[in-house]
This record gives structure tokens, sequence and C-alpha cells, in this order.
């Protein structure tokens, strides 16, 4: 959540990232007359306290009828006090919700708007030519099923739709995928991770998502856990209720999982093959830095996604994200997206966001901090990047497809397929 003592200092800034991202500018208000409630109530108890504590001393001194008449008005006292906890506990707790309900302050640059509303950064690669070649792409399933890697069908007969089989050199493939990301991010200084893919709603919660209405999430109702969206949520969690040493720079982990959406919001949207599936493997980036050092990482970050886009030798753009589209917990996000050439258009492989203090401080992570003779604590920043998921093999196959509808490898990969250089059809 938001730092409350910025908020109260600068509530235009608050309210202009909240037009950014065409989001409810009255819960600035809101948030704003709560903590005045909240800081009114802990005032009020905090005086009856200081007059009960002065009261004690007195009852203590007094003798006879006039201790029993300072008695009767200690036990009101106590009834006063008990009522002004309660006020303040109440106050805290509106407070907390209403903050909870506030997204993160967009970064200064951000563009304004909605999904639309995205500033391309860079283009890297041409697309394909396949005119110029003399032959009609395919597309990523028909291309999956004569080469045997994409069975959907039979992923739908045991799980339902959105679900598929990766079997032989799909298998392959998207386990050499997984496997360069984690080789790359290891030489990066990432220490890997296999992550739980089950978590608590507190970790659910305190990454920054809103448990009780995302339809996205899926839930064990019975044992009251979240299957995770990405492993950035299990990551997060890791370091909860700790504080932390960053003296050596920062920490980073590279989480390898199974990721689950519902995809409620998608329906007839990419229906065919893998683009969007109700599960997929990803490895993902995360690390916990210093305020000052976040927006660094974040470069660095997006960098690390390019350098593996440049691996499998596909065209992509960067973009900088909208601020409507940030989702709740991002300051800001870059997206990189390759071209898939049988949709004519680019479609999203990567994304990384710097979240700053907003999940640190939801999950309570801190730093120890030294200055001017002080020490103390304060909220760290997290950051997120992904590095490869399932989704790659869709532009990995459509790009590099030959007209026979055999697959030829990028080079990077091939070492990770036993040196295999051609996906052949069967």
């Amino acid at each position: 959540m938001i730092d409350v003592n910025d908020l109260r200092l600068n509530p235009e800034q608050f309210r202009a990232s909240q037009r950014a991202r065409r989001a409810d500018e009255s819960l600035i208000d809101a948030v704003l007359a709560a903590d005045t409630r909240r800081r009114e109530s802990v005032t009020a108890y905090e005086t009856l306290r200081a007059e009960q504590n002065a009261f004690g001393k007195r009852v203590a001194q007094a003798r006879g009828e006039e201790k029993q008449a300072l008695l009767a008005e200690v036990r009101e006292l106590a009834g006063a006090v008990k009522t002004a906890a309660a006020a303040s506990e109440e106050a805290k707790t509106e407070q907390e919700a209403l903050l909870r309900k506030l997204p993160n302050l967009v970064q200064d640059g951000v563009p304004e708007g909605g999904e639309a509303d995205y500033v391309v950064l860079r283009t890297v690669g041409a697309p394909r030519d396949f005119t110029a070649e003399g032959f009609e792409p395919r597309d990523h399933l028909e291309i999956g099923e004569l080469i045997g890697a994409i069975d959907m069908e039979r992923g739908a007969k045991v799980s339902g739709s959105r679900f598929y089989f990766l079997k032989g050199v799909g298998a392959r493939l998207e386990l050499a995928l997984l496997r360069m990301a984690l080789d790359q991010a290891i030489e990066a200084g990432f220490t890997p991770m296999i992550t739980p893919t089950l978590v608590r709603p507190e970790t659910m919660q305190g990454t920054g998502f809103d448990i009780a209405h995302d339809a996205e999430i899926y839930r064990l109702e019975e044992d009251n856990l979240y299957l995770v969206g990405t492993s950035e949520v299990a990551l997060a969690g890791y370091h909860g209720d700790e504080i932390l040493d960053l003296g050596a720079g920062p920490l980073r982990y590279a989480g390898w999982s199974s990721c689950y959406r519902r995809e409620a919001g998608s329906h007839g949207k990419d229906t065919r093959g893998i683009i969007r599936v109700h599960q997929f493997n990803k490895v993902e980036m995360f690390t916990y830095t210093t305020v000052e050092d976040a927006p660094a990482e974040h470069e660095r970050m997006l960098a690390w996604e390019e350098e593996m886009l440049a691996k499998v030798e596909l065209p992509y753009r960067v973009i900088d994200t909208a601020a409507g589209d940030l989702g709740m917990s991002a300051a800001r996000k870059f997206d990189c997206e390759a071209w898939v050439p049988t949709q004519g258009d680019y479609r999203e492989l990567t994304s990384t966001s710097n979240c700053t203090t907003f999940q640190a401080r939801r999950l309570n992570i801190r730093e120890r901090t030294e200055g001017e003779g002080q020490k103390g604590t304060r909220a760290v920043a997290t950051l997120n990047g992904t590095l490869a998921t399932t989704r790659w093999i869709v532009a990995i196959l459509e790009h590099h497809q030959n007209p026979d509808g055999s697959v030829t490898v990028p080079a990077a990969l091939r070492p990770y397929l036993n040196g295999l250089e051609i996906l052949p059809v069967l």
C-alpha cells in the first residue's frame, strides 16, 4: 500500500495518479478523511489514558470518602478509555481497508489512459516477409500439430477448454526455453527458486491482488489457499515480515513455476492454440532493492528480457504501458511484444514492473537505514520481470517456420535440445 504520510503531504500528486489511471479520485479524499478520524481517535484515546494514569496516582494517595469518589470516577474513566480504544481500532481498520483499495502511485512519465494508450519506446528487428519467400505462414497450432508438439483436443478432453498437452518436441522446447532463461538469470546473479504455486490469502493480497473480487484467481475454498498466476506472488512473500540487508546490493531471485489464470474476461479471445490458457510455465525475475536503485534495476530487468528475445531471434517492440493498464501494484511497467505473423500484430511475451515500496509495505518487508546519527528501518522496493513463458512457443513456431511446416531452432536454444537444429514434421 502507499505511505499515508506521503498522501497527507502530497494529495494532489495522488489525485493526478488516479486521473492518469482513469480511476476514482474521490478515493483520495476518503482515505484522507479516514486518516483524520484515525488520528483524532488516537489523540482522544491517549488523552484519556493519560488522565486514567493520573487518576491512579491520586487514588493511591486518597483516603476515605475522597478515595471512594475517585474510584467511581476511575471506573467511569475506564469505560471511556475502553470506548476510545475501540473507536481508535475501528478508525484504523477503516483507513487500512481504504488504503488497500488505492493503487500504487504512478511514476512521472508514465502515459495516461487505458490499455490502448501505451507508448512504443523502440522496435527491434523486422517482421519476416513470407510473401517474398513465396509461402503462406501457418499458425502456431497447425505447426504444433504437424511436428507433434501441441495437443489441444486431448487437453480439453482431460481438463476442459484452454488446457493443452505439450508433447515430444513441444515439451522439449518449453524446457529448453526455461532452462536457458534460468541459466541467464543465474549468470546475472539471481538465485534460482522453485516456488510454491499455492499461497495463503495474506500473501496473495499482500502482493497486490484483490482476493475478494479478482475473477482471474483460482481459490481452493476448503483450504483457503490460492493458485498463483505468477511466481512473483510466492517470491514477494518469501521475505514477508523480515528486515533485509541490502548493503551488498539487491537480492535477486528467479522463480520457476506453473502459473494459473482463470482468463475470466477473455471469452472469445485467443481461443485457438496456447496464447491465452489457464495453465502455463514461467521463469520470473524478482528483486528486492533500495528505493533509490529501483529505476536502474527496472532498466536492467528490461535489458535481460531483451537479451532473451535476441537469443530466440524474434522481432519485437518495447512499450511503456499506460497508467490504466498497470494493475494495482506497478508504478511503471514495460512490456516486450513479439511479432506474431498470422495475427499481423505484436503480442506480449514479457513484462517488467517496478512496484516501488507498494508490495513491501503490505508484506512488511524493510531494510535497515543509517544516517545523520540515526538508525531505523524503511520499506524496500520490489520489482519483477518475465524471462520466458509457454507463450513464447507461439512466436517461435510461427517466426521460424519453414514451408513444409518444420521449424528451425534458434541457435542459442540448440544446446538445450541436444544440438537439434530442425523440429521436423512427423
